[in-house]
């Protein structure tokens, strides 16, 4: 992440006790790595979706105690996952508020209509956004998630309702691009990005992929015209005035750590947002979700010296945030070759 010029990292659910020691280490070595903002496990249904890093919870007189659970271990964000009813999830958004926690989704039961009526602050993945915009009457036949008519009046209803709230969209357009829509197709799947993980990674990849049936969605057009569409929908949400976050969904398979953030920056400039507005919510909207905005996310006296040093203006072409010559993090200077040499040597 370091050397790809990330700096701080929002995780998004993860197995909590195993997080709290990679933020720990995180902190010893800044001069390697990023700052870790810890989330909670995936708050599910029972048995959770993800057993390895999810925690059930059926019952809305369940969430005071395991918040009490929680405040033991400093979380920044909580994380609804795709079992959660609304019952469930409107005491976990209650709750969040409370205790000054921001809270975000991965949809499924409970339906973006209902969390953002309820509060909720995030949705995670254009997938919470898109799945609520299919009007009933739609077809369903082969193919048909590229063909959608987004002018339709669910769709745009959400939309406006997401503005109302100022609920805070996280599009991860990395993931479904490179895993679940076009993991096979040569330049995702050979991505030069995708030689910098860590070998055991790389050797995991496609374990995963044919565990969990990627590529999904049939016929290799209608992959890309439904891809097409979730940047359709980003570009929709950004005029509209929803506030967007930038993350990737890493490390699932040909998502590279820390590199693939500038693969969803350059997606998100495809999809309609200038290069400033990409840049400022990789930055101080990422921030501000994390309650850091005083810290964190611009470059004003007082805040973390965290930094990048570019040879070419991103504002001119958003590729360029590339071209990195230092990064500094916590004041400290970082050369990126050194850092991917170092983890180089550690690996063998």
């Amino acid at each position: 992440y370091l050397a790809a010029g990330v700096t701080s990292v929002r995780s998004t659910g993860d197995e909590i006790v195993a997080a709290t020691l990679v933020s720990r280490f995180a902190e010893a070595h800044p001069e390697s790595s990023p700052r870790v903002f810890t989330c909670s496990p995936l708050l599910d249904a029972n048995p959770p979706i993800h057993r390895d890093v999810g925690r059930a919870v059926t019952d809305p007189a369940e969430v005071p105690a395991l918040f009490e659970d929680l405040a033991q271990w400093n979380v920044s964000t909580v994380k609804i996952y795709a079992g959660t009813s609304r019952p469930v999830g409107k005491a976990i958004i209650e709750e969040s508020h409370r205790r000054g926690l921001f809270v975000t989704a991965h949809l499924g039961n409970y339906s973006a209509q209902d969390a953002v009526a309820d509060g909720i602050d995030g949705l995670e993945h254009i997938w919470s956004v898109y799945n609520y915009s299919i009007p009933p009457d739609a077809t369903t036949e082969p193919g048909y998630r590229g063909r959608l008519d987004l002018t339709n009046p669910k769709c745009l209803s959400l939309i406006e309702e997401l503005v109302k709230h100022k609920t805070y969209v996280d599009p991860t357009l990395a993931v479904f691009r490179n895993m679940i829509l076009l993991p096979d197709v040569p330049e995702v799947r050979d991505h030069p990005d995708n030689a910098l993980v860590p070998q055991r990674l790389k050797e995991f990849w496609p374990v995963y992929l044919e565990r969990t049936g990627c590529p999904q969605g049939g016929m290799l057009e209608d992959r890309r015209s439904e891809f097409s569409k979730y940047q359709e929908l980003t570009g929709m949400l950004y005029r509209a005035g929803v506030p967007l976050l930038v993350g990737t969904d890493s490390p699932e398979p040909n998502v590279p750590p820390g590199f693939s953030l500038h693969q969803e920056l350059e997606m998100l400039v495809e999809s309609g947002l200038p290069p400033a507005a990409a840049l400022c919510a990789a930055t101080l909207t990422n921030a501000t979700v994390l309650g850091q905005k005083d810290h964190l996310g611009s470059i004003v006296t007082g805040k973390q010296a965290d930094l990048i040093l570019l040879s070419a203006n991103p504002l001119d072409d958003i590729r360029n945030t590339r071209q990195i010559e230092l990064v500094i993090r916590s004041g400290i200077v970082c050369r990126p070759k050194d850092i991917l040499t170092s983890i180089s040597n550690d690996l063998e």
